[in-house]
């Protein structure tokens, strides 16, 4: 197993201790725990990409990991914000079915033998979540801050939408029989 994909693998290791720490409250600075946690998981992200391309160590297994991986972590830190009201619950369920239909759409691919990468919209739309993830960790208690992750929200939730309407359009062939 190359570099890229363990990286990719610790990003996924990582979420049970995320969400230890995320309500681990008698931890005296737990949130910061989970912050750190978080970030660290956000930077495997951008690290097994650039050396999986820089040293062409791109791999099947990577191409269907690394997005799934992704996945599990935002929707982990999305539903763990709606656990404790940081997050509207409608924000989860379009950026859910998002992946539910991207998930499916890849499903539909890999039976006729056709691996998809991930697209620049999905991955500038991974990165907006994962900062407004951050934002929501560090949730500080001014008015300003708040409207500010209002605008992170709704700007994930838009990217959501505009990556899912781009990723369908961009592989509709998968779908001609």
């Amino acid at each position: 197993m190359n570099l890229p994909n363990k990286l990719t693998l610790m990003r996924v290791f990582l979420i049970p201790f995320f969400v230890f720490f995320f309500y681990a409250t008698f931890i005296p600075g737990n949130n910061w725990i989970a912050l750190g946690i978080y970030i660290v998981a956000c930077l495997t992200d951008l690290l097994d990409g650039k050396i999986a391309r820089k040293y062409n160590l791109v791999t099947t297994f990577g191409k269907f990991m690394d997005p799934l991986a992704d996945k599990i972590l935002v929707i982990t830190a999305l539903i763990l914000f709606v656990s404790d009201g940081r997050l509207n619950a409608i924000a989860l369920i379009i950026i859910v079915a998002r992946e539910f239909v991207v998930s499916g759409f890849r499903l539909i691919a890999s039976d006729k033998g056709i691996v998809i990468a991930a697209g620049w919209s999905g991955k500038i739309k991974t990165v907006v979540q994962m900062i407004m993830a951050i934002a929501l960790l560090v949730h500080f208690d001014y008015e300003w801050f708040g409207i500010a992750e209002q605008i992170l929200i709704w700007a994930s939730v838009a990217l959501t939408i505009y990556s899912l309407c781009d990723y369908l359009y961009n592989n509709r062939k998968v779908l001609k029989d």
